[in-house]
């Protein structure tokens, strides 16, 4: 088993620059099947979620090919309509290939996604949209199938949530679609206007970018195209909660400030010191946080649940009493327990968590359950004196191309090590 290996208590210094983003990426690499052609995507993260993307678009046929952090598609022959649990059941974003499927082939058929086990995420949004565009939608045995025999027409959909993934699965059928769809209550978040971006490089006709109504003119050529994608503002904000928790001073380097909306304030109030330049972002910071009277996490603009668990990994050092209140997600909490084996006092009910403050935390081994959990350890490690060593690195690698390496460029002492042995050896230390 993989272990990240965290020494704390070490300030972080230096440039880092940002993965490319992962929730961006991944709805551009299914919306790549609406076009019987070639796709390029710069700037791709080389991480386990992109690499499972890329098994299902191989699966249905496409020809894929990744070089360094240059992806290319060429579905001119993917003509499949199913995505086997194996693939399916990896990844929540494999149920963005419904909405493409059906756009590209009138037909899908996919296991029900998975992911991270952070709440239920249910697929009736999904189904809700692809119906009102003319399909017929059933989940049966863990799948989720899908059929427009006649294709899908353009509709006036209204979301009763602002759900990303539905939103995004709307417009990849809506671009396939004949006619005009109008899209009410989407999510605004920057990963769905680069999405939006992405497909009018494509050829598609999209009005309304980056509000919660979107006009989508479905049926037009689309054409070979290249697209950059845009740093991941989860990453990065990941590196500004090390900071809080630890100190230091860093520059991190492709990502837009602008799209930190909903952290950035929260950051300063945590006694970070950020400063907004073209293309990045300068933070610095004393070694202990201060503390936040409440934190809630709420739909883009708002203060984002993936960022939820690294910021009370960060307050678990504060100055007093924060308060985080989860609304997304019902599992985002699942972090509690392993932060308390490193001297955390959180208390938890309903929804909500009170944090006190600690001056001092302790390394320890602790488990990751899910992504951002697994990379909320460690920004607590950093923070903690000693050595945390972090079990589940292999749920940090579904979003991080190399988390422990972009710690060491910090002027961290993070490595992997193998143990084989992890849970006898967690009981042994821990009693």
């Amino acid at each position: 088993m993989e272990i990240l290996a965290v020494q704390g208590k070490a300030a972080l210094r230096g440039e880092l620059k940002i993965q490319g983003s992962k929730n961006a990426v991944l709805p551009m690499l299914a919306a790549s099947l609406l076009h019987k052609g070639v796709t390029e995507l710069t700037n791709v993260p080389r991480i386990w979620d992109v690499f499972c993307m890329i098994h299902i678009l191989e699966e249905l046929g496409a020809k894929v090919t990744f070089q360094g952090h240059c992806l290319r598609v060429d579905a001119s022959f993917a003509d499949g309509v199913r995505v086997s649990k194996e693939y399916g059941g990896k990844s929540r974003s494999s149920v963005l290939m419904l909405g493409a499927l059906l756009a590209r082939n009138r037909e899908a058929c996919l296991g029900l996604p998975g992911g991270c086990s952070i709440g239920e995420r249910p697929v009736d949004l999904h189904q809700r949209a692809m119906e009102a565009l003319g399909a017929e939608t059933y989940v049966e045995e863990d799948m989720i199938c899908a059929a427009a025999k006649n294709g899908l027409t353009g509709a006036v959909i209204r979301f009763p949530f602002p759900s990303v993934g539905a939103t995004e699965n709307a417009l990849l059928a809506a671009v396939g679609a004949e006619g005009t769809s109008l899209l009410c209550g989407c999510a605004r978040e920057p990963e769905i206007r680069d999405l939006c971006y992405f497909l009018k490089n494509m050829g598609a006709g999209i009005e309304g970018i980056g509000s919660s109504r979107l006009i989508v003119r479905g049926g037009m050529p689309l054409h070979d195209s290249s697209f950059a994608v845009n740093g991941d503002r989860i990453a990065a904000g990941t590196c500004l909660a090390a900071v809080a928790a630890a100190g230091g001073d860093i520059c991190l380097n492709g990502v837009e400030a602008k799209d930190l909306i909903g952290m950035w304030e929260a950051f300063l109030r945590m006694g970070c010191r950020l400063k907004a330049e073209p293309g990045r972002i300068l933070c610095s910071a004393d070694e202990r946080p201060a503390a936040i009277e409440e934190l809630v996490t709420a739909p883009y603009p708002g203060f984002p649940t993936d960022m939820q668990s690294l910021f009370l990994a960060a307050l678990c050092r504060g100055k007093g009493v924060s308060r985080v209140r989860e609304t997304i997600f019902e599992n985002r909490f699942e972090i509690v327990p392993e932060l308390c084996r490193m001297g955390a006092c959180i208390g938890e009910e309903d929804g909500l968590v009170k944090v006190v403050g600690q001056e001092k935390l302790s390394g320890a081994y602790v488990e990751a359950k899910d992504l951002r959990g697994g990379a909320a350890l460690a920004v607590a490690a950093l923070g903690a004196e000693g050595e945390t060593r972090i079990a589940g690195l292999s749920h940090i690698r579904r979003g991080y191309e190399d988390l422990p390496g972009d710690l060491a460029g910090l002027g961290v002492k993070a490595r992997v090590i193998q143990e084989e042995k992890h849970d006898e050896k967690r009981k042994e230390i821990q009693g």
